[in-house]
């Protein structure tokens, strides 16, 4: 039977906790759009008049759906080119989901993000439906067909592995700003020791290109040598003006609740920087330059009113 005009309002109502949910499992925009497509074409084979709670059955649907989804992720990034960052979301994008909560805004900062990628695809299930959407471990049991002892297991074990020791501070949209524009100054600089001063000691500069554009591909470790590697980047060259396309502009920003540098060019987001910041200062850059995990945040720029940069680098 066709869905009802009715119908269809109950699964759009759905549609945002959806695609929140599997942004945060699968950490790509497109592969969430594309579960919560196939979760609506499951809405519309059902039998819907049967179904008592509609939100459980397609948190349960999308769920099992971004489980076989991880696993097959899990193959292919064997065989990716270089480092694997998750997709950058841009302050505002509504696939960031709720942020009331300080759970729910660490659920989806790009450090933790990139944690997750340390759990199997059933820790992190249970770890982005009970700390991001507050699900009772009930639900999660009868979602993932394990025991509700086990869920409690499990998202314990989850948190244990996602912690890495850091206390990372929440900073909001101004005080992002003034990191950001302390950060570049520093690393746009003469001297390294000002830039050296900003980080633990412990820092690391992550790359993803997906080998469509230069990366490192390895990590740089220790405030020093992510010092030099930072003002390296953004030394002005031709050979990196030739690969971006052009000048860039560099401007602060926000991306996944961290603070950001963003660079621009000719309206087209050529590489998003994310910044984690602790007490002790920034631990890590997380640079996304891969040009297919820009296309939602290039989109999203052209809607933004980003002013002017604070940077015009190669």
């Amino acid at each position: 039977m066709p869905l009802t005009a009715n119908d269809v309002d109950r699964f759009e109502a759905s549609r945002p906790r959806l695609e929140a949910i599997a942004y945060r499992l699968l950490g790509s925009a497109g592969e969430a759009e594309d579960v919560v497509q196939e979760t609506f074409l499951r809405w519309q084979h059902a039998d819907v008049d049967r179904i008592e709670v509609v939100e459980a059955w397609l948190t349960k649907v999308l769920t099992n759906l971004c489980l076989n989804q991880l696993t097959s992720a899990r193959a292919r990034r064997e065989t990716y080119v270089g480092q694997w960052l998750p997709e950058p979301l841009l302050a505002g994008d509504p696939l960031l989901g709720p942020a009331e909560t300080a759970e729910q805004r660490e659920s989806v900062s790009y450090a933790v993000l990139t944690l997750m990628e340390r759990l199997s695809p059933n820790e992190r299930a249970v770890y982005v439906l009970r700390e991001a959407f507050d699900c009772p471990h009930r639900e999660i049991a009868e979602i993932l067909d394990i025991t509700e002892a086990a869920s409690q297991q499990i998202f314990h074990r989850a948190k244990k592995h996602v912690a890495d020791g850091k206390a990372r501070i929440e900073v909001d949209e101004a005080a992002a700003r003034r990191i950001v524009e302390e950060f570049l100054a520093a690393a746009a600089g003469g001297q390294i020791e000002p830039l050296v001063r900003l980080l633990t000691e412990d820092a690391i500069s992550v790359g993803d290109g997906g080998g469509k554009v230069p990366a490192h591909p390895k990590v740089f470790e220790g405030a020093v040598a992510v010092a030099k590697f930072l003002r390296g980047l953004l030394k002005p060259g031709a050979a990196k003006r030739a690969i971006a396309g052009g000048a860039a502009g560099v401007y602060a920003w926000s991306a996944n609740g961290d603070p950001a540098v963003v660079a621009v060019v000719d309206g087209r987001v050529i590489g998003v920087l994310c910044l984690e910041v602790t007490a002790d200062g920034i631990t890590a850059f997380r640079n996304q330059v891969n040009p297919d995990k820009l296309e939602r945040a290039t989109a999203r720029w052209a809607a933004a009113d980003h002013g002017e940069p604070l940077l015009t680098v190669f």
